[in-house]
């Protein structure tokens, strides 16, 4: 059972949703400390006061905001937690919109919000089933951890989940990563979508998509402890390079996709390019040159006549 980090209500025009929140996710990556490497003693942080020289302990320390170089405000948990804020308290809705006009980019962590007691039972189902019925997500504000900030609500199975999200002006523009202009053909256009015709799946369950690199982390922690030879890295089959012809490594990807999937790879080939297709052409175009100069030539060599 998930532990609660915040409790608060769901704010819906005047309709309020008392709530308790829990984490949606769980973190399986193995950790690791610091150690000294000649005596294998643990390597702590130690937290000092710099004007007393002295180490303090957890209930010594509070937060504050440096105000000159001189001068720092304390700022305290009640503080924060009695902000002359309406989202302090509550996550307020704010508006209603389509799933697909967010930005994935301003998604962050998600949270299930579960309803407090009996009396938040009705409401908290009205609100799920509304959303449920609308094909939308909620646009909210809340405060947490001393600052406000925007999420994002939506139906997952029979519970609602807040998502965290970034304010439009923490999302950074990728104008200055973007490549030079390059021209792409149809034919590369259709190779691609081959392609994922290839790898589109129904859903993300199998091992493609499992942990191995804790899996492998394990292994080494496993091997060291028993004093046996590590696990050697498996080579990949081919080193990824430059690519030179953008239609044969599409074609050569598409076959390699069935292959793994069991079917023939030889089947549906991508469309060649246009290029190849125009050889005849110029073959023929380049044959009746030929024909016309010979018959030039041979029509110069005709007797003049007395």
């Amino acid at each position: 059972m998930p532990r609660n980090i915040w409790s608060g209500a769901i704010s819906f025009g005047l309709v309020t949703v008392p709530i308790s929140v829990a984490s949606a996710t769980e973190d399986h990556s193995i950790r690791f400390h610091q150690y000294h490497l000649e005596d294998m003693g643990r390597v702590r942080v130690r937290k000092y006061c710099e004007i007393e020289d002295r180490e303090v302990d957890q209930g010594e320390i509070g937060k504050g905001y440096q105000l000159t170089k001189e001068q720092v405000i304390p700022i305290s948990d009640e503080g924060l937690r009695d902000l002359p804020l309406p989202t302090a308290k509550a996550i307020e809705i704010v508006a209603f919109v389509p799933l697909d006009s967010v930005d994935p980019l301003k998604i962050g962590e998600g949270y299930y919000l579960a309803p407090s007691g009996q009396v938040a039972a009705k409401p908290y189902k009205l609100l799920r089933m509304a959303l449920d019925r609308s094909s939308k997500v909620a646009v909210a504000k809340y405060a947490w951890s001393g600052r406000e900030r925007l999420g994002l609500l939506r139906i997952r199975e029979d519970a609602i989940v807040l998502h965290a999200m970034r304010w439009p002006d923490e999302i950074r523009s990728p104008e200055e990563l973007l490549p030079p202009p390059v021209e792409l053909s149809d034919e590369e256009i259709d190779g691609a979508l081959a392609l994922m015709d290839t790898m589109t799946r129904d859903d993300l369950e199998g091992e493609e998509f499992q942990d191995t690199y804790t899996e492998a982390l394990s292994q080494i922690i496993e091997a060291k402890r028993e004093h046996r030879e590590l696990p050697k890295l498996q080579e990949p089959e081919s080193e990824p390079g430059q690519i030179v012809d953008l239609m044969a490594a599409l074609n050569e990807s598409v076959q390699q996709a069935r292959a793994s999937r069991g079917e023939d790879a030889d089947v549906h080939e991508l469309p060649k390019k246009k290029t190849a297709q125009k050889q005849p052409a110029k073959k023929t175009a380049a044959k009746k040159t030929t024909k016309k100069a010979a018959e030039k030539k041979a029509s110069g060599r005709r007797p003049r006549s007395t």
